[in-house]
């Protein structure tokens, strides 16, 4: 397959609530949508990256300088049959995986129209329906919190994530769980916390949680190792895990029990499923993570869902939690807990043109005999 035109453009979506974590404040999401035509197809990618530095390194702007300058002509009017071949084109890229794992999503999406399969087929996948929690932010008052769950306890999701940090923790998972005693229930901190917090930490031990996600800092795994042989609670990496390579360090040191695999953070479906068989082959659980996707990253993630190791439910709520309006159509629901697997070829979803024309703040376009700015 050769891929003779890419489109890049900045697609903006305002949040139906406002979602606060220890380290930023959304009320809109901006993401970078890839349109990739080639072999008589057209693929779709999405680079959810944050718009800020705060939970990672990389933010819209910096992908779209790494997708305009380096990974779109890395790739365009290259032959290629494999993925692999497609990584390899921009091997030479550091980092940067957020970008990468865009254009990624682009190509799988192009194989399995080619081949007239389902991207979650190509992966070997094989669950037609996938478990759904739901993260919350942090409110004002607990009150406010408490209508969230209410909410979403009441609509079906299997789990209920609650973002913490210092002054927003302990109070706030006693109350969850005094309404809610058999609540799957876990926590993330986004790195808000020290080793110096390691007694005030282990109050969470009485609470029965799933997990206390990325309670340290984000680029660190030995101290996540002291903290988790300190707490009865698994302590659940994600932003330190960026690879394969990173999922096997931390399991080898002991820095948690459970893995968040973000397919954008690892830098796309590939490594995705290669952290995913780490994990597997040593019995650790792993959950697939969210950035507030739109409907082409949601579907990214309910691919990669499908393999056998994701046994806890993940962030991949229904699209109408974040979103007025998808710009996909129809959008990716959950009903009583539970998102059906598309099963058309590819991530097996279409991007409605209007919508995207709409909330789209800013286009280029690639053709493999030049380029034109759009």
């Amino acid at each position: 397959m050769r891929i003779d035109r890419i489109d890049l453009a900045i697609v903006r979506l305002p949040l139906v609530r406002t979602f606060r974590t220890s380290s930023s404040r959304k009320s809109f999401i901006d993401h970078i949508i890839i349109r990739a035509e080639g072999g008589g197809f057209i693929g779709w990618g999405e680079t959810a990256s944050p718009s800020d530095p705060y939970y990672c390194p990389e933010t819209t702007e910096t992908c779209w300088h790494i997708l305009h300058d380096f990974l779109v002509p890395a790739v365009l009017g290259k032959e290629w049959t494999e993925i692999a071949e497609v990584r390899a084109a921009y091997g030479k890229v550091k980092g940067n995986n957020f970008a990468k794992s865009g254009i990624e999503m682009a190509c799988w999406d192009l194989l399995g129209k080619s081949r007239g399969q389902s991207v979650a087929s190509l992966l070997g996948g094989a669950a037609t329906e996938i478990g759904s929690g739901v993260s919350l932010g942090i409110e004002d008052d607990i009150p406010s919190l408490m209508e969230q769950v209410d909410r979403y306890v009441g609509e079906g999701y299997q789990r209920i994530k609650l973002k913490i940090a210092p002054g927003w923790d302990i109070d706030v998972v006693r109350a969850v769980r005094a309404r809610y005693p058999d609540l799957p229930l876990q926590v993330d901190a986004n790195s808000a916390y020290t080793l110096a917090d390691l007694n005030h930490l282990k109050q969470l031990d009485n609470f029965n949680l799933l997990l206390i996600e990325q309670p340290l800092a984000h680029d660190d795994i030995i101290d996540h190792a002291q903290l988790q042989a300190a707490l009865r609670t698994p302590v659940c990496l994600d932003e330190s895990i960026h690879s394969a390579d990173d999922a096997r360090k931390a399991l080898d040191l002991k820095a948690a029990r459970v893995i968040n695999i973000k397919v954008s953070r690892v830098g796309g479906l590939s490594e995705a499923k290669l952290v995913h068989d780490v994990c597997r082959e040593r019995g650790v659980p792993v959950w697939c993570g969210g950035m507030h996707e739109f409907g082409i990253g949601r579907a990214a993630n309910l691919a990669i869902s499908t393999l056998p190791g994701f046994t806890l439910p993940g962030d991949i709520s229904g699209s109408d939690k974040y979103y007025h309006e998808d710009i996909i159509d129809p959008s990716l629901l959950a009903v009583d807990g539970l998102i059906p697997v598309p099963i058309s070829p590819g991530l097996g979803i279409l991007p409605v043109p209007e919508r995207l024309a709409r909330h789209t703040l800013r286009t280029v376009s690639f053709a493999a005999a030049g380029r034109t700015f759009g």
